[in-house]
């Protein structure tokens, strides 16, 4: 037997979810196919921000900082159970960039983010000792504010709000092949099925041309492949604010609060493969010398803790330099028969924007007239309000789950923890701990309700638990989970 759908989606990243949700919100049957897990590459290993770009400014990217600010506003009320706002402070000491050009060029981000519910941008003051004194510099320079994010659970949530509204995910299953017939593509999944669609969108990420390659359609747009990678050190200073630091080649990075220690990152290193998302030494070795040029606490690559690679598939602008490729996206839509839409390009921050263009692009082809409906919409979980009287909430409704895991779960699940926990009145209702505080019935909950089928699912994309156990409680983990 073909079944038949109106949208195929190659790809589960954050681009391939927003569209399902999207495109299933505005009413078409969906089907994502995803051929590893969700978020398992690049939408896994960012560096975890909501952000405008401040540094796109400096490259007059002006289009993509104001879009980008307006999807920050949206998101830190649609889920600000796994999105939290964050203070950034810029110091102004030892930098490559003259006072005044980066007073104006906050004074810009402020601007372009038009009416917003975060603070706005300041100088720093002598009053700021907790941010002061963890720098090597004095008190020059500012604070801004931007957001944190899970980035893997922020996909995850796209495609449980697709899913909720009608589209199937199916996760370990790649395409096969597709081709155009009959005014439909018709695909062959590698679970054996065959399927028709009467659209399809590339968001293979990376993969993006070689999906264009097995399907024998060129394109007119170009991918760089560009991997940043990360690092995690124990705690450079105290306080949940973040910096961001200039470096004597003009590049930043960041220092970010990060499951209790601090996130550096990122890079910007040319590659030509996806594959090639592996951290180097050299890497490892430019962030500690980054961090150690600003702050009193110095570290080395020995004090690494833990560290990620991801591969971002930037759209080729021309720009000489794998810092100055634009973040935006570029949508490229193929009709020579039924529709194929390609994604290149494309940030955390933007994906809803993205796929909200998408379907607009797709609309006339479908013989849909799209319209906006995720702008002012609320994930599944979010509808919690302020997220420290929410988490007050659950302590008091569940006590036994304790301080540490009643935030940890608080923040994965917002408002459907209530659903998980429905009749649970104490610790052993929730099952054994399979390790770390991760319990059967939020085992079977990861299974059930968002696809997770192996332990590095629940362990390092569903939650963050796995970088908290040694390796004989990963295996005890594992074997547990096996048996669920």
């Amino acid at each position: 037997m073909t079944d038949h759908y109106d949208l195929l989606i190659a790809g589960g990243g954050i681009n391939g979810c927003a569209i399902a949700r999207e495109a299933a919100l505005l009413g078409l049957k969906v089907l994502l196919v995803e051929r590893d897990d969700l978020a398992s590459h690049t939408s896994s290993a960012s560096t975890k921000l909501i952000h405008g770009g401040l540094r796109y400014l400096e490259y007059y990217d002006f289009r993509l900082v104001a879009e980008a600010l307006r999807e920050r506003e949206r998101l830190i009320h649609a889920a600000p159970h796994i999105i939290r706002p964050l203070r950034f402070v810029l110091p102004q000491e030892n930098a490559v960039r003259p006072w005044w050009m980066v007073r104006i060029g906050l004074y810009l981000y402020d601007f372009l983010g038009g009416k917003m519910s975060l603070p706005r941008s300041r100088g720093l003051r002598k009053s700021d000792t907790d941010y002061i004194a963890p720098l090597k510099g004095g008190e020059s320079g500012f604070v801004y504010s931007d957001a944190q994010v899970d980035d893997s659970r922020l996909t995850l949530l796209n495609a449980v709000d697709a899913a909720a509204n009608g589209a199937e995910i199916c996760t370990r299953v790649s395409l096969e092949g597709a081709s155009r017939e009959g005014g439909l593509w018709h695909a062959t999944l590698s679970n054996g099925r065959e399927v028709t669609a009467r659209g399809f969108v590339n968001a293979a990420g990376p993969w993006v041309h070689l999906l264009l390659e097995q399907l024998g359609i060129p394109s007119k747009a170009n991918v760089r492949l560009v991997k940043g990678s990360h690092i995690v050190v124990p705690k450079l200073y105290e306080g949940d604010h973040a910096y961001i630091l200039q470096l004597p080649d003009r590049r930043i990075i960041f220092a970010i609060p990060w499951q209790g220690g601090t996130e550096i990152g990122t890079t910007d290193i040319p590659v030509d493969a996806p594959e090639d998302a592996v951290i180097s030494a050299e890497e490892i070795a430019y962030l500690c010398d980054g961090a150690n040029h600003h702050f009193v606490k110095q570290v080395s690559p020995a004090d690494v803790t833990c560290s990620w690679s991801g591969v971002r598939p930037l759209y080729d602008d021309g720009a000489s330099e794998a810092k100055a490729v634009t973040r935006d996206y570029v949508l490229e839509l193929d009709e020579d028969g039924p529709p194929l839409l390609s994604v290149f390009g494309g940030k955390i921050t933007t994906g809803r924007h993205l796929a909200e263009e998408a379907m607009a692009k797709l609309g006339a082809a479908l013989g849909l007239k799209p319209r906006p409906i995720t702008r002012a919409r609320v994930f599944p979980g979010g509808a919690i309000g302020d997220f420290e009287h929410f988490l007050a909430q659950v302590r008091a409704s569940w006590p036994f789950l304790g301080e540490a895991r009643s935030a940890r779960m608080a923040h994965a699940y917002g408002s459907m923890l209530g659903k998980m926990l429905d009749g649970v009145t104490d610790e052993a209702g929730m099952g054994a701990d399979l390790g770390g505080g991760l319990t059967e019935i939020e085992g079977r909950w990861m299974q059930t309700h968002e696809w997770a089928r192996t332990a590095a699912d629940a362990l390092d994309r569903r939650s963050k638990v796995g970088l908290h156990l040694t390796p004989e409680q990963h295996a005890a983990f594992e074997k547990a989970w096996d048996a669920l």
